[in-house]
């Protein structure tokens, strides 16, 4: 299917939408644009579309919000750390990395990497004592989040005292076991999220709002932005004119139509944005054996190393064209490709931006037939993870590594001589239409993240299939859906560095380091419970050693 097919496809599609009354009954709140036929289904879309309305309330909290900035600025604090995993942390970091911090405001540092040596940089890039901590988690119960919370809490009281919880701050859902908490700990402020907004789709609401606002984001101006990207996706914009609704409809024709891969070309500065796109996309529309895999960050290519799958998002800022890339992605068009290119006129605009995305998301998951809220295969690794915590709560280690069920290793030290064969094994199982999944749980950095980059486009160019890049546990809580909810069409290449300075979690048995093992050790059992193509690569303690050895055999492999 070439583009001109697939423009065919979306005008249909759009009049389809537009004959529905799509608009008017999405910015009604209407549960029965998905699942129309489900009533549990419906339970879970109508409690999930406040995000619809949010940001109206949100502007009526400016005024606090900036009161409570002026506060922490004139008591000498200096930095914020936030606490999240997934939609409680992707959209403030991508907020910091577009927007930047303001002078003589916080500068913000996320932390949503279980790794001993991540928990550690960011206390080490931090002065404590003027470092206000940000709690983040709609439940209340994320285990990362709490693990988080517990050891800078611990380290605040060593430091200040019954003053501790002055240094922290939580947004949550009201009734939550993290609302108690904080009120128990003396934090300096509560505040509660709506509940009927799911955390993928919570970046216009406190859990965006509150970081933006100690970074110093003119949210009067973000906000502005945000109403006018409402008013042109609102109920009275033809179909064909509705810029979220084109977007959204052109994602699901492509996925229905094989090109399921959507290639995010977004350009400086606006690069950081995909990483949010991922996990709205992944998370969304992975499930029922269909779904959209969204491709980050994997840099353009030849056209001859793509296949038919691929639909290529390009966004960059009016005037900020890259030439290299504007030729890249020309090259693509004349070879057949699908290429949508959209342009913002600020980066103040990315406000209306999320919320565009969030709106052509949900439009996606309606043509797909799909319920667009719900992610029933996020627990399964989850419950994995618990189960081998609390064998570790009473034996003092992991449980042995059991073998796939045909009796073959699925785990593979760097160094064994039995790995480049599993490593070939794998990799001549991929076929078009599939994807490769490269999943470290490693401390994050730039340089290591250049080496998974070297290792991901070489599989990339050899093999002629997508691929992703993900960091562990991080990618739980974003693509991790996809790969089990979606269809099988991964190959997943989980790499785990060992950890020789660990980080104990105060009022747990386990360390950060059993806790980052665990996780891999779950996710990994339970993509092949799914029947995945699976296996993992243990780099030892040396992660750059290990991760060079490993680009040596899959240029071998």
């Amino acid at each position: 299917m070439g583009p001109e097919e697939l423009a065919a496809a979306v005008r249909e599609r759009l009049a389809t939408l537009a004959a529905a009354d799509f608009p008017e009954r999405l910015w009604a709140a209407d549960p029965t644009l998905w699942k129309a036929d489900d009533d549990a289904h419906q339970k879970i879309v109508a409690n999930a579309l406040g995000w619809l309305s949010v940001f109206e309330g949100v502007r009526d909290e400016v005024r606090g919000l900036t009161e409570l900035v002026d506060e922490l600025r004139a008591e000498g604090y200096r930095s914020a750390v936030l606490l999240g995993m997934g939609g409680s942390s992707l959209a403030p970091e991508v907020m910091h990395a577009i927007l930047g911090t303001r002078p003589g405001y916080l500068d913000l540092h996320v932390l949503d990497s279980t790794d001993p040596a991540a928990v550690a940089a960011v206390e080490a890039a931090v002065d404590l004592e003027s470092t206000l901590f940000v709690v983040a988690s709609k439940s209340g119960g994320t285990t990362e989040t709490a693990c988080f919370h517990a050891y800078f809490y611990e380290r605040l009281v060593e430091l200040d005292g019954e003053h501790a919880g002055l240094h922290f701050v939580a947004i949550t859902d009201e009734g939550s076991s993290l609302e108690q908490e904080a009120l128990d700990e003396g934090f300096r402020a509560v505040f509660l999220n709506p509940g009927d907004i799911g955390g993928r789709y919570s970046a216009l609401s406190f859990f965006g709002m509150v970081p933006a606002a100690l970074i110093g984001v003119d949210l009067e101006r973000l906000l502005d932005g945000v109403r006018a990207m409402a008013m042109l996706c609102g109920p009275d914009v033809p179909a064909d004119e509705n810029p979220a609704l084109r977007l959204g409809a052109m994602m699901g024709e492509a996925a229905l139509r094989g090109r399921d891969k959507l290639t995010l070309v977004f350009e400086a500065p606006l690069a950081p944005l995909g990483a949010w796109v991922e996990q709205l996309v992944a998370e969304s529309t992975g499930k029922e054996g269909t779904g959209i895999l969204p491709v980050d960050l994997e840099a353009l290519g030849v056209p001859a190393v793509y296949g038919d799958d691929r639909l290529f998002v390009a966004a960059r800022l009016t005037g900020g064209a890259d030439a290299g890339v504007a030729g890249a992605l020309d090259a693509l068009r004349e070879a057949g490709q699908p290429v949508c290119a959209h342009e913002m006129g600020d980066v103040r605009d990315l406000g209306g931006e999320l919320l565009r995305w969030e709106i052509a998301v949900a439009v996606a998951g309606h043509v797909l037939g799909i319920d667009a809220f719900d992610q029933p295969n996020v627990q399964e690794s989850k419950d994995i993870t618990k189960a081998l915590l609390a064998a570790y709560a009473e034996t003092g280690e992991l449980p042995a590594e059991p073998p796939a069920e045909d009796g073959r290793r699925i785990v593979y030290p760097v160094g064994d001589e039995d790995l480049p064969a599993a490593l070939r094994e794998l990799f001549a199982q991929a076929a078009a239409g599939d994807y490769v999944a490269v999943q470290a749980y490693v401390a994050p950095g730039q340089a290591v993240w250049e080496q998974l980059q070297a290792v991901r486009l070489r599989l990339r160019d050899g093999l002629h299939v997508a691929t992703t890049l993900g960091y562990g546990p991080r990618y739980l809580h974003s693509t991790g859906q996809l790969h089990k909810g979606g269809p099988n069409k991964g190959l997943f290449l989980q790499l785990l560095g060992h950890d020789p300075g660990d980080v104990e979690i105060p009022g747990q048995p386990y360390s950060f380091g059993v806790l980052k093992r665990a996780q891999a050790r779950g996710d990994l059992t339970a993509l092949r419970a799914h029947g995945c193509r699976a296996l993992r690569v243990c780099l030892g303690d040396d992660v750059p050693a290990g991760l060079a050895r490993l680009a040596e055999l899959v240029a071998a492999v």
